[in-house]
């Protein structure tokens, strides 16, 4: 009963540090899932409280009975001794024990090492002997699986002589994670039925606010623990009789250890995000993840829930992971620390590989040569639509995010720029697609003054028939079919902008198709000798004139200039080739 006593009332102060808010002895009323509460809302949830220990195997360095011998026989169930009894169940009415082989020099160390399979946040262990409890005793921890190992815990009535360390030392903030030393269980009485019970928060001053102290949650945190008997106790004058068995008439005292029941108190390691540990198909221990966690331990956010970073659920915060808001465009994310903290610590998740046309951390807008379509909602997978900015018209790719307006070029208009703004006519440029269109009439740039008086008299040497003969070909210096684009005066001059579509015959090097300038005087155009129109295609035959002050072609009532007819191609095209051939007559 005093052990049982004494396990209750270490297990009790451990647990009070471990959560101030779980009581293991106290059945919790369990909603369909602890994790979240009856409205869905996430809680800190944890596993039940174990004997981690329990039905585990421990790996012992020294059992009786190997070799047999006549107090310890494997084949013989009364006198075999496996480890296997350390974490069987036991009553006190039947109490299986592990003993090691006898031990004929001390000091002898042996060794007991139990494998918990998983992290678990380990209360206590305690050692219930079936022989009288060592004189010094370690007790060790792995994190790693058994790669290395760290003292959780020493026993000796020589602290300093044995593991060099005093005997009476007091934890600080400072150095929570130390191992101590006491000799307070290491008592000559019982002889038999001892117990030794290490708390891994007893006296560690953080014990209290556990959710707050990383230390702490650490310094609970297992995956295996070792036990190290170091010295037997030697029992001498009691009664005149040594405390030993006589073995085979040596002379010898032999000394072993014993120890009915290895216990390690404590929880399957979830970090508060879930209530159950499980096997997996590996048949590996794992914890059943709640609240968008996963791993062993629940240790890291679920793929895709990295809005905010992963931390450990608390009695008053969940810290569910939360997913990234993506718009359902994007199914991979990554964390970023400094949105995180521009955001107040709210939101830190940058979406990554957008889908659908969109961009931006949230895939919120759309990417380059697509914009909004506002009368479906940013999460619709059509949610962007093209710009389609008219290749000629528009002066980039790129249209307004919201409206979906194309740059436009001067003088274009329309959401794709696909037609000509009022006051502009279409060219065949496509450096500037459209041309303002004149104010004014080009014949009401002359003054009444300055036309002639009689302009049939004086347009008529250029009037009659329209018929285009191999004379009137032969005759010209140049044969031309034109756009007219746009106009303006240059003193008495009105100064064309052309088009030149296609040459049928010159004799002027600078006549080449493409951009260039047709002058007519404005004399001669207040008569409508030659009659233009802007945007209009003409049939030009005239004489060239060299000058320098006007590049480009010159029409006056002499020449040639009529609206374009497609019959005539064929036409030109045969006369262009008889010139070649020398029937052109001179001049």
């Amino acid at each position: 009963m005093e052990v049982l006593q004494l396990l209750r009332q270490l297990l009790t102060t451990a647990m009070l540090g471990l959560s101030q808010t779980v009581n293991p002895f106290v059945a919790q009323q369990t909603p369909p899932d602890p994790c979240y509460d009856e409205s869905g809302a996430p809680r800190r949830c944890i596993p039940e409280f174990v004997n981690a220990a329990f039905g585990k195997e421990v790996q012992a360095s020294s059992t009786c009975g190997k070799p047999p011998t006549r107090h310890c026989n494997a084949s013989d169930p009364r006198r075999a001794h496996p480890p296997a009894y350390l974490t069987d169940l036991n009553t006190a009415s039947n109490m299986t024990c592990w003993r090691s082989e006898t031990l004929h020099h001390s000091p002898q160390n042996v060794t007991l090492t139990l494998s918990l399979g998983k992290k678990f946040e380990v209360v206590y262990v305690s050692l219930q002997f079936c022989s009288p409890r060592p004189e010094s005793t370690a007790i060790l921890k792995s994190m790693d699986y058994g790669k290395t190992w760290v003292p959780y815990q020493y026993y000796s009535s020589q602290c300093r002589k044995i593991y060099g360390k005093p005997s009476k030392a007091t934890v600080t903030k400072q150095n929570e994670q130390e191992a101590l030393c006491t000799d307070g269980l290491t008592d000559l009485y019982p002889l038999t039925g001892g117990l030794i019970a290490f708390s891994t928060l007893d006296g560690r001053p953080s014990a209290q606010d556990f959710d707050s102290s990383p230390v702490l949650q650490d310094w609970v945190t297992a995956t295996d623990i070792r036990v190290v008997f170091s010295r037997p106790h030697l029992f001498r004058d009691l009664g005149g009789r040594d405390g030993g068995e006589e073995e085979g008439g040596t002379g010898s005292t032999p000394y072993y250890y014993a120890v009915g029941e290895l216990q390690v108190g404590g929880r399957c390691k979830c970090n508060g995000h879930a209530a159950r540990c499980v096997k997996d198909k590996e048949q590996k221990l794992v914890c059943d993840c709640k609240h968008n966690t996963e791993g062993p331990e629940c240790d890291r956010c679920k793929p895709f829930h990295y809005d905010r970073p992963w931390q450990r659920a608390s009695a008053r915060e969940a810290n569910e992971c939360l997913a990234c808001n993506c718009n359902l465009h994007a199914r991979r994310c990554r964390f970023n620390m400094e949105l995180y903290k521009l955001s107040g610590r709210k939101s830190g998740g940058v979406c990554l590989n957008c889908r659908h046309n969109t961009a931006g951390r949230h895939c919120h807008y759309c990417k380059e040569g697509f914009y909004r379509d506002l009368s479906k909602s940013i999460t619709d997978r059509k949610a962007c639509k093209a710009c389609d900015c008219h290749p000629v018209g528009a002066a980039g790719k790129t249209c307004n995010q919201t409206t979906g307006q194309c740059p436009c070029k001067d003088g274009v208009t329309g959401l794709t720029c696909n037609r000509c703004a009022k006051g502009y006519q279409q060219s065949r440029s496509p450096v500037a697609p459209c041309i303002k269109i004149p104010a004014i009439n080009p014949t009401s740039l002359v003054t009444s003054t300055e036309a002639p008086a009689d302009c049939d008299s004086y347009c008529k040497p250029a009037k009659g028939n329209y018929k285009i003969n191999m004379k009137k070909y032969c005759k010209k210096d140049y044969v031309v079919q034109v756009n007219i684009l746009e106009m303006e005066t240059v003193a008495n001059w009105a100064k064309f902008t052309i088009n030149i579509l296609s040459v049928y015959k010159c004799r002027d090097e600078r006549v080449k198709r493409g951009d260039n300038f047709l002058w007519i005087h404005l004399k001669d155009l207040s008569c409508k000798c030659p009659k233009i129109q802007i945007s209009k295609k003409y049939l030009v035959m005239g004489i060239s004139e060299n000058s320098t002050d006007r590049p480009g072609l010159m029409a006056d009532k002499n020449s040639l200039v009529i609206q374009w007819r497609d019959a005539w191609t064929r036409r030109l095209r045969k006369l262009q080739r008889r010139e070649k051939k020398g029937k052109c007559v001179k001049p």
